[in-house]
């Protein structure tokens, strides 16, 4: 399941991301796994949550960003949620093309392994491509 939380920049979309990750720590048997551009909100996660800076690593495409989102999972079977924060920035997409091209694929990892991505879209719902629209949780 992939679900999406949109808005336009600065509207809450980290906090309610974060406040999200916190709360599923404590509901799931597996691990979870925030992703983001950088190390900011390290200590705003719980210590039982991975944190993965993208910054870290040479990503200049969102094949190679889907790519890299597979070897974490082939690591770890046990991984049940995957959030990721600025998804768009992360993920190296600019285009509604990209962004529909991405999804179709992440609806595919998540039948493969039965992970749930939570996404972070600086994009209002009116902006995002039709398959993303359905997927959107709360709109900013």
């Amino acid at each position: 399941m992939v679900e999406i939380i949109s808005g336009e920049k600065g509207k809450g979309k980290t906090k309610y991301l974060l406040d999200k990750v916190n709360s599923d720590i404590q509901k799931v048997d597996g691990s979870i796994v925030y992703i983001d551009k950088n190390t900011k909100h390290m200590y705003e996660l719980d210590s039982k949550i991975r944190l993965i800076n993208m910054g870290d690593y040479p990503i200049d495409s969102s094949d190679e960003f889907l790519g890299f989102l597979s070897g974490v999972l082939s690591q770890n079977s046990d991984i049940q949620e995957v959030f990721l924060d600025s998804f768009l920035t992360v993920s190296n997409i600019d285009t509604n093309e990209g962004i529909t091209d991405a999804l179709n694929k992440l609806d595919k990892i998540c039948n493969m392994f039965d992970v749930k991505f939570v996404l972070s879209v600086s994009r209002n719902e009116k902006d995002l491509p039709e398959n993303a629209k359905g997927k959107i949780v709360i709109s900013l």
